[in-house]
């Protein structure tokens, strides 16, 4: 079962900051660009669902392996970690140390999720999957460095980094995801506005050490969905639905901003008319950046992403989690633990409270909704996760 000493270390990645040798505008976070790196693979991956080879729970697993990695090696200068890559003998070394430091740390997740790390980082062929998430780590690099190019326009390496990153980006171009993102704005702008949800700053009303972005939030949720998802022996495509329902299930927030539960619960139908809006606005800022054939995807993701669901003789239903792993844990259901990501998503707003408080914060806020949550999950059992445990864990 996943354990603490995993859920903190993948909170550390809302620590380490990014481009930390150049004068930068706003703060840029590893776990922020992670998970702007899996919005973009969504969108390449989705233009090559029928290209043979393409896997998403190969994506999946691969950006959650590369994460892994990077909270890692986290001190080594792209420049340098490229530089040994190079050398597969060097690169072979520095994953094997990879990996025994996170042995630890993954191990309660199972001997199968470990022999795919380590086989991750053996099997050096370029495949479809592994593709589309450099394409996409390459794009969100850039998106980057277009921001630190404008504050550093006449800065030490930049020349030479913008070179750098645009001679790896075209090495992608013949994927058709990356040709939609150069041909048409539309798609760039559904990564912007991604991207937005990374200066969004969670309970942005109290002071917090780490402070965590919606986006980054998202790509949690997302991470531990899937772990879980996981550990319950869900089908490949309750799998997949619960990774991306986690990783879009904030996505309505770059419309309305981050509103604490409090507010949305402290005058009767507000949080029922926010609810309304959000789909409004959804459909006229979102949809229409994406081919209308993904948008009924995108909506179980972001409108309605706390519902456990399922399709039946083509027809959408309600169930429960329970009912899910008895009658429906098969692809041909297209099901999707809505309760466990709302648990899940709980579970991160603990931790983000939880480690404030221990980094030394003194906030009745935080306090209370770390009390509260902790009470409300005390004998909490999810697809027969015991979550009051894990919670206990922290304590």
């Amino acid at each position: 079962m996943l354990r603490k000493p995993l859920l903190l270390k993948i909170f550390d990645a809302a620590n380490m900051q990014r481009w930390n040798d150049k004068i930068r505008p706003v703060e840029l976070r590893e776990l922020d660009k992670q998970a702007h790196k899996m919005v973009i693979a969504y969108l390449i991956g989705k233009c090559e669902e029928d290209t043979e080879g393409f896997d998403w729970i190969e994506v999946i697993e691969g950006g959650m392996f590369e994460f892994l990695q990077r909270l890692v090696v986290t001190d080594l200068k792209p420049q340098i970690f490229y530089k040994i890559k190079e050398d597969r003998v060097r690169y072979a070394q520095l994953n094997r140390w990879v990996y025994e430091q996170l042995r630890p740390l993954i191990s309660p997740l199972g001997d199968g999720f470990c022999a795919r790390f380590r086989a991750y980082f053996e099997d050096e062929h370029e495949t479809l999957n592994r593709r589309i998430l450099n394409a996409s780590h390459f794009y969100a690099t850039k998106w980057e460095f277009d921001i630190i190019e404008r504050a550093n326009p006449n800065g030490y390496e930049i020349p030479k980094i913008k070179k750098d990153i645009q001679e790896k980006q075209e090495k992608y171009y013949d994927l058709r995801g990356m040709q939609k993102m150069v041909l048409y704005p539309k798609f760039r702008d559904f990564i912007d506005l991604c991207g937005e949800l990374r200066f969004q700053i969670r309970w942005s009303h109290v002071n917090r050490v780490p402070k965590t972005s919606v986006l980054g939030h998202m790509l949690i949720v997302g991470m531990l969905s899937y772990l879980f998802s996981l550990e319950i022996g869900a089908c490949r495509k309750r799998l997949i639905n619960n990774f991306f329902s986690g990783l879009f299930h904030d996505f309505p927030e770059v419309l309305t901003r981050d509103i604490i539960s409090p507010v949305k619960r402290s005058i009767e139908g507000l949080e029922e008319l926010l609810k309304q809006y959000e789909k409004e606005q959804m459909e006229k800022e979102v949809y229409g950046l994406i081919p209308e054939e993904w948008h009924s995807e995108m909506r179980m993701f972001t409108e309605d992403e706390f519902s456990d669901i399922v399709t039946v003789e083509g027809k959408q239903i309600t169930t429960t989690i329970d009912e899910i792993g008895a009658k429906y844990n098969s692809d041909e259901f297209n099901p999707r633990d809505g309760e466990l990501l709302k648990t899940i998503d709980e579970l991160a707003a603990f931790i983000e409270a939880f480690m404030a408080l221990k980094n030394g914060l003194s906030s009745l806020d935080l306090q209370e909704a770390k009390n509260r949550l902790k009470e409300r999950y005390k004998q909490k059992v999810v697809g027969g996760i015991k979550f009051g445990e894990l919670f206990a864990d922290f304590e």
